[in-house]
């Protein structure tokens, strides 16, 4: 078998790819390229499949606004990048995060709230939106937004002008906002995604822990935490924006899997 190496795949003609067919796609699934001739000349590429966020991460390393040491992912990349991909995303502090799948029990305590919300909202200005559902967040100061799917949010300015696209794209900021906890976006949601709804004039942030069983109420005064209230079951929540809004958390967390 006469070929060369080339990076890290083969360099073949279009004859040995003929005759070795299945022994070349065995060397390709092992991420490898190959290369092939015909007459001395390069026609064609045999190349491991590429996933969407293994794509991502190609464009990414081709991205121009690069900053030193973090290339990091420019806004207009990510819009291109998510309106191209099947997966689900966010987008905080330049970096894209994918969403994983969530469990029964982040299930269960969403529907219930979904309920809830609903009930309390019908007839109301303001909607209850459930994930996804894409949010531009703009933080004081920072030219670029993040892009985030709080697991519930509660919009009180579909109304005002700009706040809803013609494609029925909600830009506008949520008074309310949710997230339920898991084990893989504990930090996130009480980190990083507690200062962008800081930052962008969220007024409440419910954080939901189905494994403490609670829930701690961030109000925000402007772009400061007003105040802050912890739950836990056996008590009443009470939202500090929307009066009568209340959650029982026994009922809430009970007969969770």
């Amino acid at each position: 078998m006469d070929n060369t190496k080339e990076n890290k795949g083969l360099t073949i003609t279009a004859t040995e790819l003929k005759k070795n067919l299945g022994q070349y796609l065995d060397y390709v699934t092992e991420q490898n390229d190959v290369v092939i001739t015909k007459n001395g000349q390069k026609i064609a590429r045999l190349t491991p499949y590429v996933t969407d966020i293994e794509q991502y991460f190609v464009i990414r390393e081709k991205a121009v606004d690069y900053q030193y040491g973090g290339k990091r992912v420019s806004y207009e990349e990510f819009m291109e990048i998510n309106e191209k991909s099947t997966l689900r995303m966010e987008y905080i502090n330049g970096e894209i995060y994918l969403l994983p799948s969530p469990n029964i029990n982040h299930q269960e305590i969403l529907g219930r709230l979904h309920l809830l919300f609903n009930a309390f909202f019908k007839n109301k200005t303001c909607r209850a939106f459930l994930a996804p559902f894409d949010v531009h967040f703009r933080k004081k100061d920072i030219k670029d937004p993040d892009v985030m799917q709080p697991d519930v949010l509660v919009a009180c300015d579909l109304h005002e002008e700009g706040n809803v696209t013609e494609k029925g794209r909600y830009m506008g900021t949520p008074t309310l906002v949710l997230e339920i906890l898991s084990n893989s976006t504990r930090s996130k949601d009480m980190i990083d995604k507690l200062n962008t709804y800081r930052l962008s004039k969220v007024e409440e942030y419910w954080i939901v822990d189905p494994r403490q069983k609670q829930i701690m109420v961030y109000h925000f005064n402007e772009t400061e935490v007003g105040e802050l209230c912890t739950y836990k079951v056996g008590e009443t929540l009470e939202s500090c924006v929307f009066n009568d809004l209340k959650v029982d958390l026994s009922r809430l967390f009970e007969n969770l899997v």
